[in-house]
């Protein structure tokens, strides 16, 4: 319940701009992106949601906190954004939010890299407690249970290459291998 509750208490930051503007706030429990079409909107943006939940008694964490590009200039170097309190937001290659790798590129695009890792993880992580003790069918059983998700969650949001579709590929038919 605390997520609702989270989303009701701050539902002003997200009212502070809207498509109009060119900007975009989407949020879930207590992660908050920010999208903007230029950086001094970005910093227009940053210091009125800082401005916001200020007066809610809350603070970014600047520790978690950073900056992408993304679109045909990803690659040039921008003006530092700066939070109300002076510190200084990096910027990255790459961002990671709800467990989605997102990269800086020229177009929206995720990164399956990490995902993969973990599936691979928990795939070895099975073998090794199972062995040669069960059955082929319930090994298969279990890593479509217990690793499938891993690999698959959130890829309806990434706009995957074919190389990343045949790595996916691969992962997917290495289970129906077995």
């Amino acid at each position: 319940m605390s997520p609702y509750l989270f989303g009701v208490y701050v539902d002003d930051v997200c009212k502070l701009f809207n498509v109009h503007f060119g900007t975009y706030i989407v949020m879930y429990a207590d992660d908050i992106l920010l999208l903007a079409p230029s950086v001094t909107v970005m910093q227009r943006l940053l210091q009125a949601c800082e401005e916001e939940l200020n007066s809610l008694d809350m603070v970014i964490n600047i520790k978690k906190s950073n900056c992408m590009r993304i679109g045909s200039r990803n690659d040039k170097m921008c003006a530092k954004i700066t939070m109300c309190d002076g510190g200084e937001l990096p910027w990255v290659n790459e961002i990671r939010y709800l467990g989605v790798v997102i990269i800086r590129g020229a177009k929206f695009k995720c990164s399956i890299d990490q995902a993969k890792r973990s599936f691979y993880r928990a795939a070895n992580g099975i073998f090794a407690k199972i062995g040669k003790l069960a059955s082929e069918e319930v090994t298969v059983q279990l890593l479509k249970q217990k690793c499938w998700h891993i690999l698959l969650y959130a890829l309806d949001v990434c706009n995957l290459d074919k190389r990343s579709m045949l790595s996916l590929d691969f992962s997917l038919h290495l289970i129906d291998f077995l």
